[in-house]
């Protein structure tokens, strides 16, 4: 057996196991679709005006003791994506960490700026004062 036909042989013996043991045009079995599992009371929106650090620090805003489980569970992320934006938070100063017995309290440097150029001339406390339930 030359290598020319070796190889021949080999597509073919692949071809056939692609086609499976239903023939060529069967299709395979369809399954049933999967629920969506949601660790928010919130359904997910494919895409949101504010980004997960806002989400985090207007919680925050709201509850300066909340532990990183139940900013997790309100904005719809994982525990150790809050605690990545947490840091990133106080890194950036925006942010202070206190400890209260086995608790964090965290206070907001409200006279920050936002971020991004297009929306620098804010300050976070006008963003909290937006979003801020009344």
């Amino acid at each position: 057996m030359t290598w020319m036909s070796c190889f021949r042989f080999r597509i073919t013996a692949v071809s056939r196991q692609a086609k499976g043991p239903l023939g060529p045009h069967a299709s395979p079995p369809k399954m049933p679709p999967r629920a969506a599992k949601s660790r928010s009371a919130v359904p997910a929106a494919p895409w949101t005006f504010l980004t997960n650090h806002a989400h985090v620090l207007l919680c925050i805003a709201r509850d300066p003791q909340s532990r990183a489980r139940d900013l997790a569970t309100r904005v719809g992320i994982t525990e150790r994506a809050v605690h990545r934006i947490l840091t990133d938070l106080e890194e950036a100063g925006y942010l202070e960490r206190s400890r209260d017995g086995r608790r964090n309290t965290y206070r907001i440097h409200k006279g920050l700026p936002l971020r991004h150029p297009v929306e620098m001339h804010r300050k976070i406390s006008e963003l909290i004062a937006l979003v801020e339930e009344s």
